[in-house]
């Protein structure tokens, strides 16, 4: 029980963990349709085995527990990502260096993305420009830009169309990490520059 605890949120006693055990086996979700399809089923062995297999999972994975753990869709994550190999002293690396970093928001999403392998950072809701680091790296752009009669958008500028001397408006830009976070960028002034939405979209997380 203090093992499970750490994973699964709710009360025993209000069969909370029997309900996450059973969301878990039916690996869609619905547990009506599991419990449907073994109503004749003279014991739970199918479901305590997967239960334990889940948890023993994350175990052999994540060498450090962190309160974020619990209540987390484990039984989706084990389904999608148990067959892939971690080196857990990495892995628990590369976690404890996430839950330091004030740039990332969203805690909880750090395993996922974790064993993910790092590619989705959506997850994480990377702390974005507030809107007065946006307004003062937009004038600068827009400043230099009309002085040298090219696109406020940096990507335009260097375009071969019609939109290489276009000053966007404000609302028609978005604000992007000059070094993408994911590769060291800070969500700082001096990592700050204006796109317009198309290139913005396209640049991704390069």
């Amino acid at each position: 029980m203090q093992k499970w605890s750490h994973f699964v949120s709710g009360e025993v006693k209000r069969q909370d963990y029997l309900t996450t055990a059973l969301k878990w086996v039916s690996h869609d979700g619905n547990i009506a349709n599991y419990m449907k399809a073994h109503r004749k089923d003279t014991d739970i062995k199918e479901l305590k085995m997967f239960f334990d297999e889940v948890i023993g999972w994350i175990s052999s994975v994540f060498n450090t527990i962190y309160p974020e753990m619990r209540g987390l869709e484990w039984g989706k994550l084990y389904d999608t990502y148990h067959k892939n190999n971690y080196i857990p002293s990495a892995i628990d690396k590369k976690v404890g260096e996430l839950m330091d970093d004030p740039q990332v928001q969203s805690k909880k999403s750090i395993f996922e993305y974790v064993l993910g392998g790092e590619q989705d950072t959506k997850l994480l809701h990377v702390r974005v420009f507030d809107e007065k680091t946006k307004r003062i790296v937009y004038n600068t752009q827009t400043k230099d830009a009309k002085k040298e009669g090219k696109s406020n958008c940096p990507y335009c500028a260097i375009g071969h169309d019609s939109n290489k001397t276009k000053i966007w408006a404000l609302k028609d830009m978005d604000a992007d990490h000059v070094t993408a976070w994911s590769k060291g960028g800070k969500t700082t002034i001096a990592n700050c520059q204006m796109l317009c939405k198309s290139h913005n979209r396209a640049k991704g997380n390069s």
